[in-house]
């Protein structure tokens, strides 16, 4: 695949867009990001309903999804809570990729339950919809009123999380990703305020999760902290949780899709998506996202899934820009040693990609992908990349249809492609 980019035109759009995001990274890296106090370990989802129970909290409303309220992975917590003479009210609606009419209904929910905190309970969905709700209670505004940065006047009710999948890392992010049915877009609602005040990283909740979720959103978290590495917006302290949480998903992604029980790799792997939610939360991510936004939005891909097909295919155009950053991965990820030439590194990193997919069963294509769909995609993709991430090299929106339509299922793929601009 060619998706080198015209000199021309790629490198001077690169230079401008390169100046404007340095120039955010400064702003971005003064703003004070609180990190929530965290429990790791088994029985930890209990241990912060106790907690949280003794916060005077008049009534907390638990947001989850239909699936874990129906299997009773919750009632740690909520028992917890009771014991603790605590009530609560359980808004179980979520699905997947956190709806705005859902979330809607969220809203009326808390209010009419006469609720002043909420717990995110699940996955990525469940964590997007409750700060969206927080935020939006608080501040007397409807879901699409807080898309953007810092829409909120007022900061959100009190947010409490305990992921129930180790990928998005959104217990420790400043953002919310929420989906809109009537455009078919993923809209994404930033606020430092939104950060949970405390988190349960507790691995028995993951114990029973489906290989293929297992799988998906361990390539999420590795996504975030690969994006978070490589991006102009990283620092030392982003390297560090990035470098971790690579090591971690390297050592344990493989283990928890052979044995989802086996509690110590479901923690290291919580641990990993939390390093990872750090890093980006902080250093921001890249066209990875960009692009499995706009396959979500348009296709309901999930979005671990989409980044997992996404980040070969980017990283292989990427990878002459930040070949020594490639290598700093391979050494840490165990697939290459030190004193390896860098090149031969970098190589070995893209490699160890791609056998990873291939080990856990990530697809190499999408097979929902449609060729007419592709050229909105990648504008839809270039638009988001340019306006809010720190790429370490910009790609035209013919050099991203070239990309995406990699991903398509082979015999859908053209014979000729058109040539990057």
């Amino acid at each position: 695949m060619d998706l080198m980019p015209n000199f021309v035109g790629d490198m001077v759009r690169s230079v401008g867009l390169s100046a404007a995001m340095r120039a955010a990274g400064v702003v971005t890296g003064l703003l004070p990001i609180p990190q929530p106090t965290l429990l790791v370990g088994p029985g930890s989802s209990r241990r912060l309903g106790q907690t949280i129970s003794g916060f005077g909290h008049k009534k907390i409303l638990i947001v989850t999804d239909g699936v874990i309220s129906k299997l009773g992975l919750h009632q740690g917590l909520t028992d917890a809570l009771t014991k603790g003479g605590a009530a609560f009210a359980l808004f179980d609606e979520v699905t997947a990729d956190a709806p705005i009419p859902l979330i809607e209904r969220g809203i009326k929910f808390y209010q009419s339950e006469r609720c002043d905190a909420i717990v995110a309970f699940g996955g990525g969905s469940a964590m997007d919809a409750a700060k969206t709700i927080a935020l939006a209670v608080a501040n007397k505004k409807k879901p699409r009123q807080l898309v953007g940065y810092f829409k909120g006047l007022h900061e959100p009710v009190p947010i409490y999380a305990v992921p129930t999948t180790a990928g998005t890392g959104s217990e420790v992010t400043v953002a919310a990703v929420v989906s809109d049915p009537q455009t078919g877009r993923k809209l994404v609602i930033a606020d430092t305020r939104i950060v949970p005040r405390m988190a349960a990283l507790d691995p028995s909740l993951m114990t029973g999760l489906p290989r293929e979720v297992t799988a998906a959103t361990g390539m999420d978290a590795l996504t975030h902290a690969i994006e978070a590495f490589i991006g102009q917006w990283s620092t030392g302290t982003t390297d560090r949780m990035a470098l971790s949480a690579t090591g971690l998903i390297y050592d344990n992604l493989r283990v928890v899709c052979r044995n989802g029980r086996n509690l110590a790799a479901r923690e290291q792997m919580a641990l990993a998506a939390t390093y990872a939610g750090f890093a980006f939360t902080r250093a921001n991510v890249g066209y990875v996202h960009a692009i499995a936004h706009q396959l979500g939005g348009k296709y309901h891909t999930p979005h671990g899934l989409a980044n997992a097909i996404v980040l070969p295919q980017v990283l292989r155009y990427l990878s002459p820009a930040i070949t020594g950053k490639l290598a700093t991965l391979a050494v840490r990820a165990r697939v290459g040693a030190e004193g390896e030439r860098p090149a031969v590194l970098a190589e070995k990193f893209l490699d160890s990609i791609d056998a990873l997919n291939r080990d856990i069963g990530i697809p190499p294509q999408l097979d929902a992908l449609r060729a007419a769909d592709i050229p909105a995609l990648a504008k839809a993709a270039c638009r988001e990349a340019d306006a809010n991430y720190p790429v370490p090299r910009y790609m035209s929106p013919a050099t991203c249809e070239g990309l995406i339509r990699e991903l398509l299922p082979k015999p859908a793929r053209r014979r000729k492609r058109p040539q990057p601009s």
